[in-house]
């Protein structure tokens, strides 16, 4: 066998591995909490310093990291397709009449609220804010 096609054997078994090569479950695991787009992490860091006293002053400076944790808890709890489903379903849940049973009835509704009522509570009791 000459070298060319050694180094292309050798070659097409390395790539074969690492295609096969599982995923570590830490790294699985990892993934799922940052699946999170920013944009909508920093829009709940605002949105929770604006209901904890506002966006100036040293309150709101403490506050940004006690908000960008209960994110973080969130995200622990819920995938972002969840969280995003969830936030959905309990604003819309407010349509008055038949529009909004749309939203408030369905079970998958009413579990995805709970779930994102039980995630925030757990956030809020890992994360002091202000």
């Amino acid at each position: 066998m000459n070298k060319k096609t050694l180094l292309s054997i050798s070659l097409s078994a390395f790539i074969a591995g690492c295609a096969t090569s599982p995923v570590p479950e830490e790294s699985a695991e990892i993934a799922k909490v940052n699946d999170y787009p920013t944009r909508d992490r920093v829009e709940y860091v605002f949105n929770c310093i604006a209901k904890h006293g506002g966006l100036g002053g040293s309150k709101a400076y403490i506050n940004q990291y006690a908000c960008g944790c209960k994110i973080d808890k969130i995200a622990e709890k819920l995938t972002f397709e969840e969280y995003e489903s969830a936030r959905t379903f309990s604003y819309l849940k407010k349509t008055p009449g038949e529009n909004g049973a749309a939203f408030r009835d369905p079970k998958q509704s009413k579990d995805l609220r709970t779930r994102l009522k039980e995630a925030e509570a757990y956030a809020e009791s890992q994360c002091f804010v202000m």
